[in-house]
């Protein structure tokens, strides 16, 4: 699976203005909304469904980087904001530091095994320190689908 087929282009947040968690999803969610991914009717109820999933287990997995991800009934296809913090967000990570990069991950209940594969395209470029580091520096939609593509063809096939 590749990023640039699940990450929408309007979801990508360079610059996000929250500085906590719960904010942090809210702007992202919110980000879909007005991207015409997810209904605004069902905003709170994903902001509460991902809150929910973070009180079981914080997914601030380390390195400055979290994927917040709910599975739904309601999720038609695999669906992902992307957001950037420049001064960081305590996301209750398990090496305590600030998340940097997000990755909200929305996925259709029924067909767990498509959740799986975006979680393995997500934490496969994560777990790279180029990436990374390249995303934490980006400043625009445009320089994140740059390093999205990039990373998708760079994929070993």
């Amino acid at each position: 699976m590749k990023l640039r087929e699940i990450v929408i282009e309007d979801a990508i947040i360079p610059s996000l203005k929250a500085d906590k968690r719960e904010d942090a999803v809210r702007e992202m969610i919110q980000a879909l909304v007005d991207a015409g991914t997810i209904s605004s009717d069902q905003q709170d109820e994903f902001t509460k469904a991902v809150m929910s999933r973070e009180r079981k287990g914080s997914t601030g997995f380390g390195n400055g980087v979290a994927v917040p991800h709910v599975k739904s009934p309601k999720i038609d296809k695999i669906t992902v904001a992307v957001g950037i913090s420049k001064e960081g967000i305590e996301f209750n990570a398990l090496d305590k530091q600030p998340v940097y990069s997000l990755f909200l991950l929305l996925s259709p209940e029924e067909r767990p095994e498509e959740h799986l594969d975006a979680m393995e395209a997500i934490f496969g470029n994560l777990s790279q320190d180029q990436f990374r580091k390249f995303l934490r520096q980006a400043e625009s939609v445009g320089e994140v689908l740059t390093l999205l593509e990039e990373a998708d063809n760079s994929q070993i096939r």
